[in-house]
């Protein structure tokens, strides 16, 4: 097969819709626009959620919720993750940034229980819940907050 040799499969692919050329084409002169008003007006229309000037729904609903900005948001990583490593070794947050095992480093390191563990690894943290360090310990290994 060479690349000249591709095509879509036969009735997949259309030609785009070219509006506005002519009355042969079945959508001339004002291009499925209709006449005059806001909308037929180059750069017309409204804004998303715009009710023409009634009290949008938006603005109707209640206020949800709350975001803490002082919370502290862990990555997460479960002890079933850490068998990639090699008995004894080490295992830091920038390594698991490293092998894209943690995709954002947030405000530290949590390991979680989930998972069986068999190799016997150093695991530095900022926090472990009791199953994961019940987990590490149980395989040989240990666990240490940073």
């Amino acid at each position: 097969m060479k690349l000249y040799e591709l095509s879509p499969a036969p009735g997949s692919a259309r030609a785009a819709f070219r509006k506005g050329r002519g009355p042969g084409s079945g959508n001339g002169k004002t291009a499925g626009k209709g006449h005059k008003g806001q909308n037929a007006r180059s750069g017309g229309g409204v804004r998303p959620g715009f009710e023409g000037g009634q009290l949008p729904l938006y603005r109707k609903l209640p206020k949800r919720g709350f975001h803490n900005k002082f919370a502290t948001e862990y990555a997460i990583v479960n002890v079933g993750a850490l068998n990639v490593y090699n008995d004894g070794d080490t295992v830091t947050l920038e390594d698991l940034l490293a092998r894209k095992i943690v995709r954002a480093p947030k405000d530290g390191l949590k390991v979680l229980g989930d998972g069986e563990l068999t190799k016997k690894l150093t695991v530095e943290a900022a926090v472990f819940s009791a199953t994961a360090k019940e987990k590490i310990e149980a395989a040989g290994g240990k666990t240490e907050v940073k």
